[in-house]
């Protein structure tokens, strides 16, 4: 429990924001507007209930706490998917969560993830 207090939030997207295009960040981001395009990362994502996320995500590990994400989803530590989040796109994460209530269309893999190359 302490580990996850001292995750503060470095970025916030908020509620009636929307951006397109690459995002790439060191700590802890979360979307509560509206994202489209591509989200890197070492760290953890953090999507929030009424997010909307079309994007290619490729973090650490990524928490879904009630949005909607459209594209696949590669973590290389976890993935946490809350009620009443939607989630349509493949999951690749050596560990997931998935909460009853979610809605998920898609594949999941669970190993480990490789180093992925930059396109």
């Amino acid at each position: 429990m302490a580990g996850v207090q001292t995750n503060e939030i470095t970025a916030l997207l908020g509620r009636g924001t929307s951006f397109e295009g690459k995002l790439h960040f060191d700590g802890v981001v979360r979307i509560d507007g509206t994202f489209s395009g591509q989200i890197r990362s070492d760290d953890t994502l953090i999507v929030g209930e009424g997010a909307e996320v079309r994007a290619e995500i490729v973090v650490a590990t990524v928490i879904v706490r009630g949005g909607t994400v459209v594209g696949n989803i590669t973590a290389r530590t976890a993935v946490e998917v809350h009620a009443p989040a939607k989630v349509v796109g493949n999951i690749h994460s050596p560990s997931l969560f998935i909460d009853r209530g979610v809605a998920f269309e898609g594949t999941c893999r669970m190993d480990a993830v490789e180093e992925a190359a930059e396109p």
